[in-house]
């Protein structure tokens, strides 16, 4: 990445337009000796950050009963809601301007979205654990201990996304492995001790993933969001006092696609739930665990390149925006294919070890669930390439398409043929997101005169 540059004394590096485009162009292979060394560690990162709950997750399911997981799996499935709802109000703007037009002006920009991360978040969590109280007053068997453990942590947890995000705008992912690794390492001392003492369930699980969090957060006090200060002295909001309007501009889009985005996959834990049991929820939950590998590989490499992209469209590099799209898909399609046929083969074994024997049935479904990484990989290389170059929308309306299709053949799928039909229709879903995108990105990826025309005005203003 050669976007936002923070070195060690945290003061900002102004660069030139002419400069900003000359390091664009250079570097823009995916796996360029240039990008191996952060590559490496955004995927050591994703790999701590995620293996925790991870972790969790697969004790959770050889402990307790497969009701007890599924009921966590639903709770978890509200969870990974607001977090899409977070990802659109603040991280996603945040790392499009933050490593595009406000590139230059980060420091001041990074504070100003710290200050809102923390409103937003205090807010949310009041806010939930009302709901929760209510629930308890009103229909107490919906109030689980595991969606209380969520209403406890869900700030904690989405304030750790933000806190790694900003390592990476800053070129820092070294950062994020140090935070992600303390993290990881509290969370395996701490799951120990509760399995131990026998205080493994939905509401722990929840809070010992809060605290590896809080106390990984001992190790990077000094890093943290909010302490880096502008070295030129200059006012952030003087020079852009309508950047929450420009913000929201482009939140709003990904916002409105965080609540359809739930129908691509997410819905299916309640379809299931709300058809079958859930004790069909904990059997696609222990499945869904299991292609999560390729999910977080995806996920590393686009938190290395999404910045990148937003800078070499705001250089107008629009060669090197579609080479580097190219070698994204290239990617993603090769590492899940590779992935689907592993696990395929060794289905029944990697279940067995896994989960101690306890969802072997789902060994011949799982064979067909790991073709959804390899159905939605080139999407989601689409999905940011069109967020870099500030086309949300049509995020959105792949989404939208992947939530018809839920509705009209994933539901009944489910009804006609159990939880054989919802893996069917989450690949049915994951399709058509994945087609949508891809033909969004040929159309929008060669802009006309006239948008590049508007674009330089934008930029100059």
């Amino acid at each position: 990445m050669s976007g936002v540059i923070l070195p060690e004394n945290t003061a900002t590096e102004v660069a030139e337009p002419e400069q900003v485009s000359a390091r664009v162009g250079t570097g823009s292979d995916v796996l360029s000796a240039a990008r191996l060394g952060p590559l490496g560690y955004s995927l050591a990162d994703q790999v701590l950050a995620v293996g925790g709950m991870f972790v969790v997750n697969i004790a959770l399911a050889r402990v307790r009963t497969k009701e007890e997981y599924g009921i966590f799996a639903l709770s978890f499935s509200v969870f990974t809601f607001l977090s899409g709802l977070h990802n659109a109000a603040i991280l996603e703007a945040y790392t499009i301007y933050g490593a595009g037009r406000y590139h230059r002006q980060f420091a001041d920009y990074g504070r100003l979205l710290w200050r809102s991360n923390g409103w937003l978040l205090a807010g949310l969590s009041a806010l939930l654990l009302v709901i929760w109280q209510s629930l308890r007053w009103l229909h107490p068997a919906f109030a689980s201990p595991a969606l209380l453990g969520m209403a406890l942590t869900c700030g904690v947890l989405l304030t750790a996304s933000f806190v790694r995000r900003t390592f990476y705008m800053r070129q820092r992912p070294d950062l994020a492995v140090r935070f992600s690794a303390a993290f990881f390492v509290s969370c395996m001392l701490l799951l120990a001790l509760a399995i131990r003492a026998d205080l493994l369930n939905g509401l722990s699980a929840f809070l010992i993933v809060a605290l590896a969090w809080g106390i990984a957060a001992l190790f990077i006090l000094r890093e943290r969001p909010g302490r880096i200060v502008s070295a030129d002295g200059t006012d952030f909001l003087l020079q852009e006092p309508g950047y929450w309007s420009e913000h929201w501009k482009y939140s709003r889009w990904v916002f409105v696609t965080a609540l359809v985005f739930q129908f691509t996959t997410q819905a299916y834990f309640w379809v299931v739930a709300g058809v079958l049991s859930v004790r069909h929820v904990a059997e696609l939950r222990a499945m869904f665990n299991l292609a999560l590998p390729a999910d977080q590989i995806f996920a590393a490499t686009t938190l290395l390149v999404l910045p990148q992209m937003a800078l070499q469209f705001a250089a107008q590099e629009f060669g090197n925006l579609r080479h580097l799209w190219r070698q994204c898909s290239l990617m993603f399609l090769t590492i899940s294919a590779i992935f689907a046929l592993g696990v395929g083969l060794g289905s029944l074994p990697l279940l067995h070890v896994v989960y101690g024997g306890k969802f072997d049935s789902v060994s011949p479904l799982l064979r067909w669930y790991v073709l959804l990484p390899v159905v939605m990989g080139v999407g989601h290389a689409a999905n940011a390439a069109l967020k870099a170059i500030e086309k949300p929308q049509t995020v959105f309306y792949a989404y939208l398409t992947s939530g018809v299709t839920t509705f009209a053949l994933g539901i009944p799928l489910v009804m006609y043929l159990g939880l054989r039909g919802a893996v069917y229709g989450m690949l049915l879903s994951g399709a058509s997101y994945a087609v949508v995108l891809g033909f969004s990105f040929h159309r929008f990826s060669r802009p006309k005169s006239a948008d590049l025309a508007i674009f330089a005005g934008n930029s100059e203003s």
